[in-house]
């Protein structure tokens, strides 16, 4: 039972000039303040922060219109097979516009991860061409490093035997100091 909702209510039925005149005629009364078919409210006690108020509802009267009732719910009106109608079209409206929504919100999220997975695959693609490049750049930069040492290594054996020889005809020569084998050695280096 919500008694500050019956007395909102019963405070709505009371009149505003009633009210004034209350205030203006003020008459000896008992301590309470309001008083209803079936409530009374009672002031307890005035303080500083506001008042208190205690509300007594009154036990039904035998006299009392048995309608209305706080306990039981207000009957429902009668609908007709057209009003059914309607609301079941528009049940079934309202189904198929979910329906369609969250058709809608599962295609975007599948086109979101189709997105995704292209991204990635493009990426990954890039990536794997990005690195065969690096690949190829640095086995033809191993490859001329080598040729450049094979090379220089070539060079450096050709001149230790130009040098082998000569220093070999050197001593031959200054033994025999034939003018003939110095022509036909450097004819050999060549």
């Amino acid at each position: 039972m919500c008694l500050p909702t019956a007395y909102k209510e019963k405070m709505k039925e009371l009149s505003l000039v009633s009210l004034i005149c209350s205030c203006l005629y003020p008459e000896a009364r008992k301590n309470i303040m309001c008083e209803f078919e079936d409530m009374e409210v009672k002031p307890i006690n005035k303080r500083a922060s506001g008042q208190a108020f205690e509300v007594i509802l009154k036990p039904p009267s035998p006299t009392a219109d048995g309608s209305y009732s706080i306990t039981t719910p207000p009957k429902k009106r009668d609908m007709s097979l057209e009003d059914i109608q309607k609301k079941l079209e528009a049940a079934e409206d309202r189904r198929r516009s979910q329906e369609a929504h969250v058709l809608r919100a599962l295609a975007e999220k599948r086109e979101h991860e189709r997105d995704v997975l292209l991204k990635a695959m493009e990426e990954n693609s890039n990536f794997s061409r990005m690195a065969e490049e690096k690949l190829i750049m640095k086995m033809e930069q191993i490859k001329e490093n080598r040729d450049t040492h094979i090379a220089a290594m070539l060079e450096r054996l050709h001149e230790k035997q130009k040098h082998a020889v000569l220093e070999h005809v050197s001593l031959n020569a200054n033994e025999l100091l034939l003018p003939a084998p110095f022509s036909r050695i450097e004819l050999l280096l060549e």
